[in-house]
């Protein structure tokens, strides 16, 4: 007969006691100092992960960035990117693939996971640890659809047989089970196949004598998308305005000549139409132009609501992304330059302006604004920066960094001078980071508005200065302080591949071991760029 009395309390056996914790989790930025501690003991010798790169990597793809945690410590780890099978033909540079750890090449429209590394902590093998690892992995190429899983792996033991074979001979050999190598062993029985051997892939790496395996895992989930193939090669249309700036009567004169406008950009079918930084000062001519122009500003500001309400329904009636120019907004008793960007679905975005001109701070009392924003749009991903911002190149290293593909760049300026600073460096831009930039500005005078009664523009669009671009860098532009819009389509396809394979490669070639940008973010933490 059985008992049906449970043991006593101090006889009772504490499941709790026997129980592990093990989690497969990603990543995070407060585990780098484990994380680097670890490093070590696997790869003695080798340089471990810097604070940069870990911060850049969880910038880039935050989900590609696995560990396992066994019992509140890190045991393993995985790391990886998404790129596009085709612009890696040659998969023999893990410093060009891995963009030396920083993974800024990180493409979430790739069709292609790549592992650029995994690392399990000596005192925890045998755990099969890197088999779930490399099964997050796994899950991670079908949450994004994604045709494969590629690896180079290191090849550890290679260095005890490497007076009796080739690499490729010992590759062979471990894939059929006659030597045990602690990396190919576990990437084969984890369903990677071997493509071919890697020669000089990573030089210090002594025990494999610099060579890698080139492996392969299929995701029999993928499901192909014909229009793909189309998807890449795309262009984007862009309207950039030059606005003439007239008295006016009342602000349904001011919203009449924003729609002329943004009805023109519709009927050439454009994706974005630019308008230039704070035209709304137009509407001083009827609204304090007798005031303090502090007192004036203010007051502009209190349009912001109807502001915002005009371009929404913009947007959404001429099916187009409308960079709004600039507005004036009051938030806290500070006024800010705050530019809004208008999606065609009904959706708004902001960036404040950053640097403030000493002319701005003394006639109207601007604060500047602090964080800089990248924007995902239906045709790219997008940076506003407003006038003087646009001299700063920080700025745009930042964008670039966060994926901007195109830099809008509404100014205001009165004068040939001012607008040949805004021209010049919006220029610079395009070559120091691969992007597109617009700039959009004002013409025309206000004789009766204090800092708005004279303006000088020539609205255009710029590219990078390598082969597959417009020969002077220029792609389009209007005529110099005329009334008019210019429309040109650019290639974002082509930009992309121009980073990779440029004549020059400005942003790859930067000497980080030189210099750095340390972008603070209230979101982010500092983020070196």
């Amino acid at each position: 007969m059985t008992d049906s009395n449970p043991p006593d309390s101090e006889h009772q056996i504490r499941l709790e006691d026997f129980e592990r914790a093990i989690v497969l989790r990603q990543l995070r930025a407060d585990d780098f100092e484990e994380l680097v501690a670890m490093q070590v003991r696997c790869f003695p010798g080798m340089q471990t992960w810097g604070l940069d790169q870990i911060q850049s990597q969880l910038g880039m793809f935050p989900e590609g960035q696995l560990v396992v945690e066994f019992e509140g410590k890190i045991v393993a780890s995985a790391f990886s990117l998404i790129v596009d099978f085709e612009d890696y033909s040659d998969w023999h540079d893990w410093k060009e693939l891995a963009d030396n750890g920083y993974i800024r090449n990180h493409d979430p429209k790739g069709d292609t996971l790549y592992g650029i590394e995994v690392m399990v902590h000596p005192e925890y093998r045998g755990l099969k640890l890197a088999r779930r690892l490399y099964q997050g992995r796994r899950e991670l190429a079908r949450r994004y659809n994604l045709a494969r899983s590629i690896v180079g792996g290191r090849i550890p033991n290679y260095h005890k047989y490497a007076d009796q074979m080739t690499a490729r001979e010992y590759a062979e050999k471990v894939g059929e089970g006659q030597i045990y190598d602690p990396v190919l062993t576990t990437q084969t029985a984890n369903g990677f196949v071997l493509k071919r051997i890697i020669p000089d892939y990573f030089p210090s790496d002594v025990e494999s004598g610099g060579y890698a395996t080139f492996l392969e895992w299929t995701n029999l989930d993928y499901v192909s998308d014909p229009r793909n193939r189309y998807q890449r090669v795309h262009n984007v249309r862009i309207a950039a305005v030059q606005y003439h700036m007239r008295a006016i009567k009342s602000i349904d004169d001011f919203e009449s000549q924003c729609e002329f406008f943004v009805d023109a950009a519709s009927d050439y079918k454009s994706d974005f139409v630019v308008f230039p930084e704070l035209m709304s000062t137009q509407m001083l001519s009827f609204i304090g132009a007798e005031q303090r122009p502090q007192e004036s500003a203010r007051k502009l500001a209190e349009l912001t609501p109807r502001y915002l309400d005009f371009f929404t329904r913009m947007a959404i009636k001429y099916n187009i992304n409308i960079i709004g120019g600039s507005q004036f907004v009051l938030e806290e008793e500070r006024l800010r330059n705050c530019a809004y960007l208008f999606h065609r679905d009904g959706g708004i975005d902001r960036q404040y302006k950053i640097h403030i001109t000493p002319a701005e701070r003394r006639w109207w009392g601007v604060v500047p604004g602090d964080d800089v924003e990248v924007f995902e749009t239906d045709r790219g991903r997008v940076s506003i920066q407003i006038c003087y911002d646009v001299e700063f190149p920080e700025l745009s290293r930042i964008a670039a960094a966060k994926g901007a593909q195109i830099v809008f760049v509404p100014f205001n300026t009165n004068d040939r001078d001012g607008y040949l600073r805004i021209r010049t460096c919006a220029q610079a831009r395009c070559i120091e980071n691969h992007v597109y930039t617009v700039i959009s500005g004002c013409t025309g005078t206000l004789p009766l508005v204090e800092n708005a009664d004279v303006h000088y523009a020539q609205s255009g669009i710029f590219t990078p200065a390598d082969v597959p671009f417009a020969r002077d860098g220029v792609a389009a532009e209007c005529t110099p302080n005329i009334e008019t819009l210019v429309v040109r389509d650019v290639d974002i396809e082509q930009l992309r591949r121009h980073r990779l394979r440029g004549t020059v490669q400005n942003w790859n070639d930067r000497r980080r071991d030189l210099y750095k940008i340390a972008y603070e973010s209230e979101r982010l933490g500092t983020l070196e760029i």
